[in-house]
């Protein structure tokens, strides 16, 4: 869209000309439909124009690709308004502010309507929002809009703008960190908070997003420490009970966790949330019947609650009942319903039908949840392709030849698609005396924002580009610096398993911080993997899981980088195939073993007695010896999966 014709429009609405602002709208839209900027300003013209249906039907069309557009529930709050429905107005403006906190409109009109409606609850949140506003300075008000709106760059110029000039500003710092989070810059945003924390000890908000920090970071003892001193000066606060639960749970306490959470559940019997956070707790101990137990405990006290649903689903060997189903098929259509709760409902009644055999209702419920955190998402498949083909370029043979970096040969690095099988190899190696279980560590892709961002115009270039320009003394810093941030995570083992997927795009700084590290590429079949990546919700750090056309986009490329290290690093990385370790799955251990140069054991072959926490969507299934079900697990879906076979070619 031209920025004169946005210009134009926003002209002609400021004069009061909502007539040809409109129509020049809609004849703009035939060319981009989805343009957000041009459906929002429909909507508003046509409220102007009183065509109250219309503004609902763009505004409708504009959520259902942004879901959490603070502005877009702000203008059906007025909307609603006009209408004389002061509930559906409280509710759209009380969504508007809270997807961008920036909109004082928006608090005000929920303030107005909260009152007349006697809500307190309401009164007392959007006033403390308020109160919040009249504090901060007007240039961290803008960065706030440009964060909700997802102009994270230019609101972090506003934010260093803002700090140089009030360098110890607490607010400034918390929304900088805030983006650095968002941004992946996680040691950025910690030294932030935790600066933050300093000037203001009291600042309780301030204290539990440096937790949340620290809990990305995994630095989960640090994290207790500081739930712990928010807990010690309110004993009795539910909140600080449940923080201080869930990061010991973080930190693998899970009996101090579970005590902490039902004296929570003491106070406030039947919370969903606590209840949630108790079963996970549960699942990852490996407690299932007692985990499915509370997640159904949270879905009776809240049958809306989608994380309990989906939570079931999620244990992969549940199966929903008949009555169970036809509840959630009864929520489908709730008013209300928060777009998470949708999402994580679309994902379980998807495998409640899949379980059915109704394959075709199955599809499209993943279908529907996965379009609908597409919508969120800014994955861009053409920019993933060139970041691998950067990898290719700057990480040549004749690069990664260099004698450089930390010589310990503790890491064990596990890497791949997820869905592939690594954390069945992580349970196998695992199970060895002499190797520690982690958990999918984020350093080495924190290490890759830290250099991203030490490219300055055409002197300092970014990451990979930098990779030829370190020393080797600084390449050696980075794995001392590694092996020392991981130890918090080993429990005295001489080697340790790093099982971050993701980390496949780095073989190459791997390799050049720590050359003596062993790295195992956990592959599997292309469909089987694709579509199993397909159904599974991930928290975060797998965008392109949601669109057939990208994940098998993304598989294809994965593999091409995948024959690209092989090809420059020669026997240096094991190819292991999740189909060769199902169907003989001792010649496979034997091979990983000698390959990682450790005695055979035959723990690695009856791995699923092995007792540990396990994190990740497989957990269940690992603790079950071998099975060959779901090796062709896309064959019913496939008249239904064209896109992903066109993009694997």
């Amino acid at each position: 869209m031209a920025t004169d014709k946005l210009t134009e429009i926003r002209s002609d609405m400021s004069t009061g000309d909502f007539s040809k602002a409109l129509n020049t709208v809609e004849i703009a839209l035939k060319l981009e439909s989805d343009n957000t900027d041009l459906l929002y300003f429909a909507a508003v013209c046509s409220r102007y124009l009183h065509l109250y249906d219309q503004a609902l039907t763009w505004l409708e069309t504009l959520k259902s690709i942004i879901p959490e557009h603070g502005r877009a529930y702000q203008e059906e709050g007025y909307l609603r308004r006009e209408l004389n429905q002061p509930e559906l107005a409280l509710q759209a403006f009380a969504l508007a502010w809270r997807y961008n906190p920036a909109l004082e409109s928006s608090c005000r009109a929920a303030l107005e309507l909260a009152t007349k409606l006697n809500q307190p609850a309401e009164i007392q949140q959007v006033s403390a929002q308020l109160a919040a506003l009249a504090r901060l300075p007007k240039i961290l008000i803008a960065a706030t809009d440009l964060v909700a709106e997802g102009k994270l760059i230019k609101a972090e110029a506003f934010c260093r703008q803002h700090l140089q000039k009030n360098p110890t500003d607490v607010e400034g710092m918390r929304l900088l960190a805030d983006i650095g989070l968002r941004l992946g810059v996680l040691d950025d945003a910690e030294f932030l908070l935790k600066s933050a924390c300093e000037f203001e000890p009291e600042n309780t908000a301030v204290r539990i997003e440096y937790i949340q920090a620290l809990r990305k970071r995994q630095k989960f003892h640090e994290a207790v420490t500081q739930a712990k001193l928010l807990l010690d000066s309110q004993p009795d606060n539910p909140r600080f009970q449940s923080l201080y639960a869930v990061e010991n749970m973080q930190a693998g306490d899970f009996e101090a966790a579970l005590v902490l959470f039902d004296q929570i559940l003491t106070t406030l019997p039947g919370d969903p949330v606590t209840l949630t956070s108790k079963g996970h707790a549960l699942k990852t101990r490996g407690d299932f019947d007692e985990s499915v137990a509370t997640y159904q405990e949270a879905i009776k006290f809240r049958p809306n609650h989608g994380e309990a649903w989906y939570s079931l689903a999620n244990l992969k060997t549940y199966r929903f009942s008949e009555a169970e189903l036809a509840e959630m098929q009864r929520l489908e259509d709730g008013q209300g319903q928060m777009f998470m709760d949708k999402v994580y409902l679309s994902f379980a009644k998807a495998k409640a039908f899949e379980d059915l055999g109704d394959f075709k209702t199955s599809f499209d419920y993943y279908q529907q949840g996965n379009d609908l955190k597409k919508r969120q998402s800014r994955y861009s498949a053409e920019q993933m392709t060139e970041e691998f083909s950067k990898q290719k370029q700057v990480c040549s043979a004749e690069l990664l030849a260099t004698d450089t970096g930390d010589e310990s040969p503790d890491p064990i690095f596990i890497v791949g698609m997820p869905r592939a099988g690594s954390t069945l190899l992580e349970q196998i190696l695992a199970s060895h005396p002499l190797v520690d279980g982690t958990l999918e560590l984020p350093n080495v892709l924190s290490l890759t924002q830290y250099l991203r961002r030490l490219k300055i115009d055409d002197k300092t270039p970014g990451y990979p580009e930098i990779l030829p320009l370190l020393s080797g003394e600084k390449l050696r810093e980075f794995g001392e610096t590694y092996l020392r941030e991981t130890q918090i995570h080993r429990h005295g083992a001489p080697y340790f398993i790093d099982k971050m997927p993701n980390n496949f795009r780095h073989i190459g700084l791997i390799h050049l911080m720590l050359p003596q590290a062993k790295i195992i590429d956990a592959r599997r079949a292309p469909l089987s993997c694709c579509f199993s990546g397909y159904k599974q919700l991930f928290a975060e750090g797998q965008e392109f899981s949601y669109g057939l056309d990208e994940i098998g986009r993304y598989y294809k490329d994965y593999v091409s980088l995948m024959d690209h290290w092989h090809k420059v690093l020669p026997d240096k990385i094991l190819h292991v195939q999740y189909e060769d370790v199902v169907s003989d799955l001792e010649t496979q251990v034997n091979r990983i073993l000698d390959y990682c140069g450790l005695p055979f054991d035959s723990a690695c072959v009856e791995f699923y007695n092995t007792r540990r926490s396990i994190r990740t969507p497989s957990s269940e299934q690992v603790r079950q010896p071998i099975f060959q079900s779901g090796l062709q697990a896309w064959q019913p879906f496939e008249q239904w999966l064209t896109p992903l076979k066109n993009a694997l070619d």
